[in-house]
């Protein structure tokens, strides 16, 4: 059980990138944190890196309900209760296909993954948060700068990263009677190894291959730990953060 003093966030997608440094930045900063994804051994090696901080690896897929209920069901045993979803297990799909022949099991991959997961964790985080007691807690969602703007050949992934938008929006509406905050950050060219590719050229869309430059990826993390420690009074309702010269204001 937990001692009611620490706070308890669950992290999805934690075995890399993103969820990784979130995951790292919040334990290094006295959260207890369950690491949630499809492979124990990139959550086991997630884990690994901590220089303190309870940890606990569930193998869950976010995209099917039953890995989603035992996750969540894992989470209550161990630590008692969730003061923290961040919803950030996602996939970008197969990159380079034009929208004509984009197959349509890839489309509803995507989908799956980055919308149906998010529903899904984020509706059992609120059913958590509003029957625990004290009750409440925050839900932040992993947007993308792909919820503003496109790249080219992003068809699934876009109309995914906008529906979160529209998800993150509902959520705050309708958590406010069970103090359930939630908002979204959204994250432009951080340094992973899903963008890697972008140091060495990123389609634009006027059709050239352009370098694109990145941003520590614990930059981000720093963000998403300010979204979470906010009191329950106050939210971060969207936050956009990236790499200070990638194109993107301006983009096109």
């Amino acid at each position: 059980m937990n001692d009611k003093e620490t706070k308890i966030a669950l992290v999805t997608g934690a075995g890399s990138g993103i969820g990784r440094a979130v995951a790292l930045e919040l334990l290094c900063t006295g959260w207890s944190v369950a690491l949630a994804g499809r492979r124990v051994q990139t959550l086991e090696g997630t884990a690994a890196l901590a220089a303190k901080g309870a940890s606990l690896c569930v193998r869950a897929d976010v995209s099917q309900p039953d890995d989603v209920a035992g996750l969540f069901a894992a989470v209550r045993e161990h630590f008692g209760r969730l003061d923290l979803l961040f919803n950030n297990a996602g996939t970008f799909g197969p990159g380079g296909v034009p929208f004509e022949e984009l197959p349509y099991d890839a489309w509803r991959h995507v989908v799956a993954t980055n919308l149906d997961g998010a529903f899904l964790c984020a509706q059992a985080a609120y059913r958590q948060m509003k029957g625990q007691d004290p009750q409440g807690g925050r839900i932040i969602n992993n947007g993308s700068i792909s919820a503003h703007t496109p790249r080219p050949h992003s068809a699934a992934y876009t109309a995914t990263k906008h529906a979160l938008t529209g998800l993150t929006k509902s959520l705050s509406l309708d958590g406010r009677p069970y103090r359930i905050a939630c908002g979204q950050i959204d994250i432009g060219n951080a340094a992973t190894d899903m963008t890697e590719r972008m140091q060495t050229g990123a389609l634009q869309a006027n059709g050239e291959v352009v370098p694109e430059p990145v941003m520590d990826v614990a930059d981000v993390a720093r963000t998403v730990r300010h979204m979470a420690e906010l009191p329950l009074e106050a939210n971060v309702q969207f936050a956009t953060v990236l790499a200070t010269t990638m194109p993107f204001i301006g983009r096109g």
